[in-house]
């Protein structure tokens, strides 16, 4: 016999406050309804209801236009100055309404300075009730916007900045609207305390009477019965107010009707990337110089390194402290990253949420609508135009990232691991598109990424870099096939890597396996080789016999296990105790796991180090490459 289903103790939990909240109210319709007099006759009582609404509307209004610039600025600072100011804005939470009006006194009261320079007409006036009210209230707005603007993703801002956004323009047009139900959420709470302020209020301002100061007038003069009427419109004004907040503009997409005929862009001029930049991020050093003639580089190493930093700098996006960067001849060093004319598709995509397909083909400063038209058909995002991008798949909100940094007519593309996200099929597709853009527009690409596959598909020069510094660079075929060290190796995803001492310059001994190679190095000289897998191949234990020339480079070994991969099979070849050899092949192998074979090294293939040349701790786990 099964038991009934245990119940959610937070259900119980929530129940229980919801219940405390909810029964004084009953409790006060039950009253209300059955009492012969409530007060809704009394005089003063409108226009009290009066004072407090205009006041609160005026103060939010003030709270508004100053304070969802402050909360954006405390949330994009981080120094001394923005912690002092951020604790200054939650002290009025702290201070008792009271005291929060004594306080005001000191300042506004009709015997300070800037009192009698008002003519005593800042206390016992509207303008007080404004005061008292906005004092109170701030806090409310300013930490829910606050919380809201540090909650955007960064890289929604920058993309702005390289579309030709200034500060103002991204702080309206990007961090406002998506920050915009926190900020609703600040406005109603602003109001509302504002609305019920009674203690600063009553010190800065008792006259003209709002609705908390009269409310209290008739419950100590008359008793509750006189009290029914302000609370119970106090009640309705607040339900009101929580419902307006809920309102919700209806979105009107932008309609394509009328737009031009699409306009293909111009060519673009070659301008490849020249930086040499330091820059500091804490305690991580970002080093790096590179003279390149190459159109289309690729920066490549692991998960910290520098990387999207080193990205940030080309575009601009730390100013021009990093250090000089020139696009062609042309150093930017100094341009403001909204000058810059650079594309930059950041991680993650970075769409806004309150644009849709087409609004966001026209967000650059420079965009056209013939333009827009033209990458909307050429990258596959026509019947879109209206969807936004919680509408889109992986692969369509891609596209559309890509197009919105094309239609601004960028003199360099930058992409932060432009398709790490997506799935295997997406991402193979859309390294396809970016490929036919690189070689139909002509526009320099410089692209980071952890993927060596894709960094040799999209690049003709590659750099890899760790900790900030750069381990080796060169051309896609020299940087692949002659790796500069065993930690470059491993970043290239060549398995084969090993430790190994030189017997001559013909040979090395690897653990007992003795192996053909071509070596300069001192006899006894300790070193790390590595071959990659495709340049090894595999025979049978007695398949040598028609191939005497290839016997001298190659070993006997054991099958230890074979991995069909679909468009190829890996091999995993035992040679000697600890030294297994990963074989790639496409041809059909007769042999099983467990079979003895014999695996070919051509010398011309290896890679010899120097073990001076250390490999970091976990060189040997390529987890960490992947993320």
């Amino acid at each position: 016999m099964s038991g009934r289903p245990a119940r959610n103790p937070l259900a119980w939990l929530g129940g229980l406050i919801l219940l405390y909240l909810a029964l004084p109210l009953v409790a006060f319709a039950i009253r209300l309804a059955g009492a012969p007099q409530r007060g809704f006759h009394t005089p003063g009582l409108f226009p009290a209801l009066w004072v407090s609404i205009s006041c609160a509307t005026i103060s939010l209004v003030l709270l508004t236009l100053f304070g969802v610039p402050l909360a954006y600025l405390l949330a994009r600072s981080h120094g001394r100055v923005a912690s002092i100011a951020g604790m200054i804005v939650q002290i009025p939470l702290a201070l008792p309404p009271v005291m929060s009006g004594i306080v005001l006194v000191y300042l506004v009261g009709p015997y300070t300075f800037i009192g009698r320079l008002f003519g005593e007409r800042l206390t016992n006036s509207a303008t007080g009730i404004v005061l008292a009210m906005t004092f109170c209230s701030a806090p409310f707005l300013i930490v829910a916007a606050r919380a809201s603007f540090v909650a955007i993703d960064q890289g929604l801002l920058d993309v702005a900045a390289t579309l030709g956004h200034s500060e103002a323009s991204r702080f309206l047009r990007v961090a406002v609207p998506v920050a915009a139900p926190g900020i609703r959420a600040g406005m109603l709470l602003a109001w509302l305390r504002a609305f019920g302020e009674y203690g600063a209020v009553v010190i800065l301002a008792y006259n003209p009477t709002s609705l908390p100061i009269y409310t209290y007038n008739q419950f100590s003069g008359r008793g509750l019965p006189t009290t029914l009427a302000p609370t119970a419109l106090a009640l309705l004004v607040a339900v009101v107010a929580v419902m307006i907040s809920r309102v919700r503009a209806r979105r009107r997409p932008r309609d394509r009707n009328g737009v031009p005929a699409p306009m293909p862009p111009t060519p673009a001029d070659p301008r490849p990337v020249r930086f040499d930049i330091s820059h500091h991020l804490g305690s991580f050093h970002l080093e790096l110089a590179q003279e390149s003639s190459a159109r289309h580089l690729g920066i490549l190493g692991p998960s910290g390194s520098g990387k999207s930093a080193l990205l940030r700098c080309l575009a601009g996006l730390y100013g021009a402290g990093p250090g000089p960067v020139w696009y062609g001849d042309q150093s930017v060093q100094d341009v403001p990253v909204e000058h810059r004319r650079v594309g930059y598709v950041a991680q993650h995509f970075s769409l806004y949420p309150h644009l849709t397909v087409w609004q966001h083909l026209l967000f650059a400063r420079s965009a056209s609508a013939e333009l827009a038209a033209y990458w909307l058909e050429h990258l596959q995002l026509e019947g879109l135009e209206n969807r936004y991008p919680a509408e889109l798949s992986g692969g369509q909100r891609q596209r559309v990232g890509l197009a919105q940094v094309l239609c601004g007519s960028p003199q360099v593309l930058l992409l932060d691991e432009p398709f790490s996200a997506l799935d295997v099929p997406v991402r193979l597709e859309l390294r396809r598109e970016l490929r036919r853009l690189q070689r139909e527009t002509g526009l320099t690409t410089v692209i980071v990424t952890h993927d060596p596959e894709e960094a040799a598909f999209l690049s003709d020069e590659v750099i890899v870099i760790a900790d900030g510094q750069t381990l080796q660079s060169g051309t896609s075929r020299q940087v692949f096939t002659r790796p500069a060290s065993p930690e470059v190796a491993k970043l290239l995803g060549i398995s084969n890597l090993h430790r190994a001492t030189v017997i001559s310059s013909s040979q090395i001994d690897a653990n007992g396996a003795l192996i053909e190679v071509s070596t300069d190095l001192v006899p006894g000289t300790a070193v790390w080789w590595s071959i990659r897998p495709e340049r090894v191949s595999v025979v049978a234990a007695a398949g040598l016999d028609a191939r005497p020339l290839d016997a001298r480079s190659s070993l006997s070994g054991q099958l230890s296990d074979i991995a069909d991969v679909g468009t190829a099979l890996d091999l995993f070849v035992a040679i000697t105790l600890g030294i297994e050899i990963q074989v790639r092949t496409s041809e059909l192998i007769d042999l099983q796991v467990g079979d003895r074979c014999r695996v070919i090294l051509p010398p011309e293939a290896i890679s010899i180090w120097s073990a001076s040349t250390q490999l970091p701790p976990d060189a040997r786990d390529l987890s960490h490459l992947d993320h």
